[in-house]
């Protein structure tokens, strides 16, 4: 005599060996299993699609993000440059002014550099523009380029 789990175990076990026994020799039908190949092999066919996609879009990331930084340190170096010029151009004119020997020398000399910075400050704001505008068309060229090709991978590959 057995419990009533015991009996409940043996049941399904023997219910599922009936079940295994009875599926052993049946087929997968034909169109089933060619359906399956099919979707395996579109499926693989879009993966490799989309992750030559996504490898491109990684390189016009990097590429767009190279542009950027080159500009951006283009613009920090003319600043750079600029400043160092006149932080000389005002040291020379206080050395100028240290060994003037009258106050109207001193005038002279303060005025001159005054004018001379007033000229370079409008020559150095056009060059600092002109760079800023060429690094903004390079930049936006190389997005509109990296644009351009994510969406013609998108045409191709949906």
């Amino acid at each position: 005599m057995t419990d009533p789990f015991t009996r409940q175990v043996q049941d399904f076990t023997r219910q599922a060996q009936e079940i295994f026994t009875a599926g052993k020799d049946a087929k997968v039908p034909e169109n089933l299993s060619a359906f399956a190949e099919d979707a395996v092999a579109k499926s693989r066919d879009a993966y490799h699609k989309m992750t030559a996609a996504a490898k491109d879009n990684a390189k016009v990331a990097e590429d767009v993000l190279l542009t950027t930084q080159a500009g951006a340190k283009s613009i920090g170096e003319k600043i750079v440059a600029n400043t160092l010029a006149n932080t000389e151009a005002a040291f020379e004119v206080a050395q100028a002014m240290a060994r003037a020997r009258t106050f109207p020398e001193i005038a002279r000399l303060q005025a001159n550099y005054w004018q001379q910075q007033i000229a370079i400050a409008g020559s150095q704001s056009k060059e600092l523009f002109e760079l800023s505008n060429k690094v903004a068309k390079q930049t936006m060229e190389t997005v509109g380029s990296a644009t351009t090709k994510s969406f013609e991978q998108f045409k191709t590959a949906g």
